[in-house]
């Protein structure tokens, strides 16, 4: 699916994930999709970034650990392009949640985390998107 979506279907905010992880991509993406979300998936953050996604995108769901560049430069690296995107971390490195709050993540998930707290985490971080 990665690249795949021209633009969100109206009503149905585009939620891009990006995870190295292919099983894990995938089954995001299943989960977004039931729960209403249109969805896009990268497994790099250069491959996001060398797409049109990125002025597509409402809600990043991005993972931490990245082969490449990290979840966390990546973050950093999108106001530097003129990219405002909310972004929603998941990862399994508890001791990482204050510092990707602290660096200005919407929200951030410990891995494994329920369907209720990731539905939750996205519909915030999209509402602040809009306004």
């Amino acid at each position: 699916m990665a690249g795949s979506p021209d633009a969100a279907p109206p009503g149905l905010p585009l939620v891009t994930v990006i995870d190295d992880e292919r099983t894990v991509r995938e089954s995001l993406t299943e989960l977004l999709e039931a729960l209403g979300f249109f969805v896009d998936a990268f497994a790099s953050a250069e491959a996001f970034l060398a797409s049109d996604a990125p002025a597509r995108t409402e809600c990043l769901l991005l993972d931490v650990n990245l082969g490449g560049m990290s979840g966390l430069e990546l973050m950093r690296e999108l106001p530097a392009r003129g990219y405002d995107i909310p972004v929603v971390f998941i990862t399994a490195q508890h001791e990482a949640y204050a510092q990707l709050l602290a660096s200005g993540a919407s929200d951030c998930l410990i891995k494994p985390s329920s369907d209720e707290k990731l539905e939750s985490a996205l519909r915030k971080a999209l509402s602040l998107r809009a306004g």
